[in-house]
């Protein structure tokens, strides 16, 4: 029996065990099958930083993203989350078969300029909160995709270096990496 449903849910109880030592401190480059690459490092069991080299909106970097981070099942995981921008994320995580799906839902600003959320967001709170509220929000633009995670490694929680510099700073080649 699989260590996640050890225990079976009830309605009483519908939580199954949750251990997320398999993506707690761990990073991983992945790229939507419509060619958006993103980085992301789950810093500890709230919190996540990330890096988008690819995409409508890349270059934008972000740390200290608060998330909600659940296991699933064995190998199975999801994290959501709101930002200061409007945007919401779900991504579904499996690091063992190397897949990922993520829905993104953009407010209809971003998609209309999304070139203003390309930047290290945590130095521009206040402005992402500005457009957010200037909107529009509608209709939401929702991107559902999914990936290949072509990097998976573990790094250690809550080490601020592992995602300290946008991705134009990166090595060449840093995001083609593969193990």
């Amino acid at each position: 029996m699989s260590t996640a449903y050890a225990t079976p849910t009830t309605v009483e109880n519908p939580v199954p065990p949750q251990d997320l030592s398999g993506i707690a401190g761990h990073r991983f480059i992945y790229t939507y099958a419509n060619g958006w690459q993103y980085e992301m490092y789950v810093k500890n069991a709230t919190t996540i930083d990330y890096r988008i080299h690819t995409g409508m909106v890349g270059g934008r970097w972000v740390k200290d993203q608060e998330v909600d981070l659940v296991q699933l099942a064995d190998d199975a995981y999801k994290i959501s989350w709101n930002e200061p921008t409007g945007t919401s994320v779900v991504v579904n995580v499996l690091p063992g078969r190397r897949v990922l799906h993520g829905t993104i839902f953009f407010p209809q600003w971003i998609e209309q300029e999304g070139s203003k959320t390309v930047l290290y967001q945590n130095e521009h709170l206040e402005e992402m909160r500005a457009y957010r509220d200037a909107g529009p929000t509608y209709p939401i633009y929702v991107v559902p995709e999914f990936a290949r995670i072509t990097l998976f490694e573990h790094v250690g929680e809550n080490d601020e270096n592992v995602i300290a510099v946008g991705p134009e700073e990166l090595p060449a080649g840093f995001a083609d990496r593969v193990n």
